[in-house]
């Protein structure tokens, strides 16, 4: 062939052009198909130009020179992908094209890449094009000034900065990598997706073109005028506008933020759910709840916790605790009411020197605005050494103080306080109690009263048995130990020997010690529950190390044409640039931090 062209232009002499009359065929190997060939000196593969001028000049004595004429550009076709552009310079003895002009480069339906100027190395199999380069596909198109190709590899790379769009956003990056055989983009370095809804900033994101779904890695957020999520990995399917987060996870909801070892996001419906060590954190109410599954709905400002679920608000400088088998959070900030359902609890411990405020019922519910918390069927309540019961039970609180202010037990109102000689009793059909400085100083007890009590003179001597039928009764308190009684249109009573009175007879009807249930600490929210059983998060793994763009060869080792417009540094990768995590960098990682902790230990046991 070489000998061909030679013959053809020395028969020409003194022409500086000449048209081709019939297709003319050249030594040329393309880059950018799928399919991979073999290219050595003796098995080539001829690429069929069908239009366009043939030159030979004399600036230029290693090129074949194609332009295009009045018919089109210079169209190159070979085994499904054709080439256009305005002139080709064709480096026989290198094997080694250059296009220049407007050039466009299709492979079937699939790909097409547009840009001012393009070269490939055909012993390398390596492209490279620059200025406004356009590398399309169906679903994306990457606009980058600067554009490297790896046939062999079927990579594209940038490092100069380039723009992806999608059908739903726009992606963008410093550094970038196409990887054609699973349509996927990986993107390095000032990563940014700009959605009309959102906008996401990663340090590392893996882009499927095809289902438009982003993986993040590294620090990453996901804003938007209603919501932040964060993340140190994730998944975001940008076209459906759902994703889960594994790592370090948060979803800020302007006042409302929701932490938890998995996050499940759907943007769509407003809705987020999260899974194991979960909390959601109430920046106006100064409220956190904690639990193991949780649903969040904004457009209705509701949360569900399940999975020991607990809520802790701070109030007067000291925490409130209620627990149920579930709980819901409902309202705006500033009408936040919380419900537990099943088993609930509750629990205050109380500053320094104060007794602790605990209770048990089946359910609960707390409204912040008010200053109300209701317990429902069955409960019970303990201030101090009072333990009360009744049908129904309301603590109010100061909304302003947010000190305890009073309670109300509603039908079959019991109050019990145990001393040693037996129980302090009074029962009647309603208990009104008032609080100052967060204990119990004064209780009443309205409608059928009794009492039991044990009184004692000023040597805690024990008196007698006191029992009392009255209209209402009113006890005092100090330091929430019963000191006085004070009878209201009493009908009968009067203070018996300890030996007069029966023991049978010592406890009053309705009577029930729940001593052993009451909270203590804590965690006796959870006493008497199995702890819940948590699914394993499958987590999302780092993409394996494919390696390097770029070989590592040395500069004089590299195929380099001397008509290219390519430097061998070029072709040398950056020190500087940000590599992207890999499974391989993790696990290095580990086995260094592992390392280190040995190191550490060893240091400790010398020492010691």
């Amino acid at each position: 062939m070489n000998l061909f062209i030679q013959n053809l232009i020395t028969a020409h002499v003194g022409l500086n052009t000449f048209k081709t009359t019939r297709s003319f065929t050249c030594l040329f190997f393309f880059f950018f198909g799928i399919t991979v060939f073999a290219q050595n000196d003796t098995n080539t593969t001829k690429v069929s130009v069908q239009s366009g001028y043939l030159e030979k000049k004399p600036e230029f004595p290693d090129a074949v020179i194609y332009t295009k004429d009045e018919t089109g550009q210079v169209y190159i076709v070979h085994e499904g992908v054709e080439m256009w552009c305005d002139q080709a310079f064709v480096y026989l003895k290198d094997n080694f094209v250059k296009a220049y002009g407007t050039v466009r480069i299709t492979q079937g339906d699939t790909v097409s890449m547009n840009s001012k100027y393009a070269e490939y190395n055909g012993n390398t199999q390596f492209a490279f094009a620059s200025g406004d380069v356009l590398l399309t596909e169906p679903k994306t198109t990457l606009k980058t000034d600067t554009l490297y190709f790896d046939r062999i590899k079927q990579q594209a790379y940038y490092r100069t900065g380039g723009t992806v769009r999608d059908t739903a956003s726009t992606l963008t990056s410093r550094i970038g990598r196409y990887y054609a055989e699973t349509k996927k983009y990986q993107f390095l370095s000032a990563v940014k997706i700009v959605n009309p809804k959102y906008t996401v900033h990663s340090e590392q994101l893996d882009f499927y073109s095809e289902t438009g779904g982003a993986y993040l890695y590294g620090k990453s957020t996901i804003v938007s005028e209603t919501s932040t999520v964060y993340c140190e990995r994730g998944y975001y399917d940008t076209r459906n506008d759902n994703g889960y987060f594994v790592k370090n996870s948060r979803v800020d909801y302007n006042n409302r933020i929701l932490y938890g070892d998995s996050i499940y996001f759907d943007r769509t419906k407003s809705f987020a759910s999260a899974t194991n060590n979960i909390k959601v954190l109430d920046t106006v109410n100064k409220s956190i709840i904690r639990g193991h599954y949780a649903e969040v709905f904004r457009e209705k400002d509701s949360v569900f916790i399940t999975k020991r679920a607990v809520a802790v608000t701070l109030r007067d400088n000291d925490s409130i605790y209620v627990h149920a088998d579930t709980l819901q959070v409902t309202g705006k900030p500033e009408n936040r009411i919380i419900k537990g359902f099943y088993r609930a609890r509750m629990f205050k411990l109380g500053k320094p020197g104060e007794a602790p405020t605990s209770g048990k019922c089946d359910s609960i519910f707390v409204d912040q605005k008010k200053g109300i918390t209701k317990l429902l069927r069955n409960p019970v309540l303990w201030s101090g050494e009072n333990q009360m019961t009744g049908d129904t039970i309301h603590i109010l609180s100061n909304t302003k103080t947010e000190k305890l202010d009073s309670l109300k037990v509603f039908k079959n109102a019991f109050l019990v306080q145990k001393d040693s000689a037996g129980y302090n009793q009074v029962s009647g059909e309603r208990l009104i109690g008032l609080f100052t400085n967060n204990e119990l100083d004064t209780v009443d007890i309205i409608k059928n009263a009794q009492v039991i009590y044990y009184p004692r003179n000023d040597k805690q001597e024990l008196i007698g048995i006191n029992n009392t039928v009255s209209s209402s009764i009113q006890l005092y308190l100090e330091q929430q130990q019963i000191v006085g009684i004070r009878f209201i249109k009493q009908a009968k009573g009067k203070i018996y020997p300890l030996s007069e009175f029966p023991k049978n007879a010592r406890l009053l009807p309705g009577f029930i010690w729940r001593g052993d249930e009451r909270l203590l600490k804590v965690n006796d929210l959870f006493k008497g529950k199995e702890a819940p059983v948590l699914p394993k998060i499958k987590g999302i793994p780092l993409p394996k190390d494919e390696g390097e763009f770029f070989e590592n060869i040395s500069e004089e080792e590299l195929d380099l044409p001397e008509a290219s417009k390519l430097k061998p540094k070029n072709l040398q990768n950056n020190p500087d640039d940000p590599k992207p995590m890999t499974l391989d960098s993790e696990i290095e990682q580990a086995s260094k931090a592992t390392d280190t902790l040995d190191n550490r230990k060893q240091v400790i046991k010398k020492d010691n």
